[in-house]
């Protein structure tokens, strides 16, 4: 079985460190249009299906990384100290341990969400790429996107679309070490697109991503139809894409997400991320769209509804949507 030290050391196994006196990146958040959903190797975060995103321009998480000046790693978010008894700590931690180079290396890490942490809006995606990208920089490996895609991967799988800007798809792979297995950018620009966020809540989850994902796979009964119709609406999208052909795209990736949330709903015991609000925003979109308006939504693992229209109508549904945050990611 392969772990992910021998991930690292496939990767870096080349590199030569040359310490900088910072380290810095910026990763965009992330929307996937086609959802990742189940792992086949959860060590790696080796994803069942392939999936496609569109990323989010300056929604996201900036990183910076300089030497510690104690004898221990500090973590801080948003300008707030991280006790190292937090589940935030240990998780950048531990990876963060993964990649330096030698234990006596101790850390300052200072961490900014411009996205709410763990609400369902893909904060973790934009933070372990900024995080593998600062790392980078900081010790001076020169890695190639596609390998901080797979480095990323392993801190949160959906980390590994956040290394690109625009349409990126991550390719499930099918080697057992998981080299195959990392994100590609899209060479397509679709400046008319729009993504506007209705955020139902920025309170943290009651089940992360991760637990619910296994949780799924283990109990639900509809999950065994998930890969096939993953691939199949993954098809669909990159066409849509190619083409620009918007209906094909909203249609698509409205009914992945609806299909991925039936399939966390059929496990037990059931898993519910929507909310009250989030059921009203989705009648509403639905209402609109019957009456002419062309808007579709798709919502991760999370209460947060994203609704995805054109420039064309980006008044519309400005006036009927109070509070929206409208996105151009192109």
């Amino acid at each position: 079985m392969f772990t992910k030290k021998d991930t690292v050391k496939a990767i870096l196994r080349n590199s030569e460190l040359n310490l900088k006196e910072m380290g810095s990146a910026f990763a965009p958040s992330n929307i996937a249009l086609c959802k990742y959903w189940g792992k086949r190797d959860r060590e790696l975060n080796l994803p069942i299906n392939s999936s496609l995103s569109v990323s989010l321009a300056d929604l996201g998480t900036a990183t910076e990384i300089k030497l510690s000046d104690n004898h221990f790693d500090e973590v801080f978010l948003n300008n707030e100290r991280v006790s190292p008894e937090s589940r935030f700590y240990r998780r950048v931690i531990d990876f963060v341990d993964l990649i330096r180079p030698s234990n006596d290396l101790n850390l300052k890490i200072l961490t900014f969400n411009s996205i709410p942490t763990a609400a369902g809006l893909a904060s973790s995606a934009s933070g372990f790429a900024a995080l593998t990208m600062a790392l980078n920089d900081f010790f001076g490996f020169k890695l190639s996107n596609e390998d901080m895609s797979v480095l990323a991967r392993m801190g949160s799988g959906s980390a590994s679309r956040s290394i690109y800007n625009g349409f990126v798809k991550w390719n499930k792979g099918s080697n057992e070490n998981g080299l195959d297995s990392y994100a590609e950018l899209i060479p397509t620009v679709w400046d008319e697109l729009r993504i506007g966020i209705v955020e139902v809540t920025a309170e943290e989850k009651k089940v992360d991503s991760r637990n619910g994902m296994n949780q799924t796979v283990e109990t639900s009964h509809l999950y065994e139809s998930w890969p096939k119709q993953a691939a199949d609406d993954l098809d669909k999208i990159e066409y849509a894409i190619r083409e620009k052909d918007f209906e094909l795209l909203g249609k698509t990736a409205e009914q992945n997400a609806c299909s991925m949330h039936a399939t966390m709903l059929s496990g037990f015991p059931p898993l519910i991320y929507w909310l009250p609000e989030t059921v009203a925003t989705i009648h509403k979109i639905h209402q609109l769209r019957s009456e002419g308006l062309p808007i579709y939504f798709t919502i991760d693992a999370g209460p947060n509804v994203k609704i995805l229209f054109e420039e064309s109508v980006e008044e519309v549904v400005k006036n009927q949507f109070s509070g929206i945050k409208i996105i151009k990611p192109f």
